[in-house]
């Protein structure tokens, strides 16, 4: 959700032989694609690295469902594509304030309604399929990940910060119960103590708090994030079929979590939707 106080025809790609539209170049070697004839969600592909960037900057990258269809179809397009080894994920200069203020306005009016129980399902869908992806993925945080932001931040396999960004759940602040499947998310990655200052007191942290705490494994000044997001990727992509496989038991071994993410998604969600409706 993007809030004041958070501060914060399709072409077809249903398979690998789709085609999709070639936005630009990003460099020697970089093609560029959009997930549409216009869209919030940037791919580009560079060697064996490939980086989804959230582009609606306008908006701190409030995930709208429009948005969460294009990020789930960059990720597929991401796992059709063998040769890539590793993924960046990244926002620019905010990462994301979460999900767009309308859809969670929609769901709080009836959240078992349509289409507000389906669009807040892809904004999960959209996460979680990060979480999905084959190959080892890196956030690069900077300016903020806030509600659902967090979420997308924690769904990846590792993170780079800004030392000045700031991350928090915000879910109390604003009376929702925290969706998403974010204790599970959060306690896989900050641990209890972290997940109850976040999820339970809405507490706040800095980028450079998060690394101190193990949630990001480096914070860097701002300017620094993507370049080093970026640095770690080409190393762990440059052999992409040990990429994927590491990924693959790296996930095993050390998941899932005591309770597996389909079901924290369930439980969390009948509880986030009476918080709405009570708000309504």
């Amino acid at each position: 959700m993007t809030f004041e106080g958070f501060d914060p025809d399709r072409p077809d790609t249903s398979g690998p032989f789709a085609i999709r539209p070639v936005v630009r170049l990003s460099g020697p070697g970089g093609l560029k694609l959009a997930c549409g004839p216009v869209s919030d969600i940037e791919l580009s592909i560079d060697g064996h690295v490939a980086v989804i960037t959230l582009v609606a900057n306008d908006r701190r990258n409030a995930l709208t469902p429009s948005m969460a269809e294009d990020l789930v179809a960059a990720c597929d397009e991401v796992d059709w594509n063998a040769d890539v080894g590793a993924v960046v994920v990244t926002g620019g200069p905010y990462f994301c304030a979460g999900a767009h203020r309308d859809t969670l306005a929609g769901a709080g009016a009836d959240p078992l309604a349509e289409p507000a129980h389906s669009n807040l399902s892809v904004v999960y869908r959209s996460f979680v399929r990060v979480g999905e992806l084959e190959a080892p993925t890196i956030a690069a945080i900077r300016g903020g990940a806030v509600g659902a932001g967090i979420n997308l931040a924690v769904a990846t396999d590792l993170r780079i910060v800004a030392e000045d960004a700031r991350l928090m759940a915000g879910f109390s602040r604003i009376g929702l119960h925290p969706g998403g499947g974010f204790f599970v998310l959060a306690g896989r990655t900050a641990g209890r103590e972290t997940t109850a200052a976040l999820g339970l007191f809405g507490d706040e942290i800095s980028g450079r708090r998060a690394a101190d705490l193990g949630i990001a494994w480096e914070a860097v000044p701002d300017g620094d994030v993507e370049a080093r997001a970026r640095e770690l990727a080409a190393r762990a992509g440059a052999d992409p079929d040990l990429a994927r496989r590491a990924t693959r038991s790296f996930r095993q071994e050390l998941g899932p979590p005591v309770v597996p993410w389909p079901i924290a998604l369930d439980a969390e969600r009948a509880a986030q939707m009476w918080s709405m409706r009570r708000k309504a």
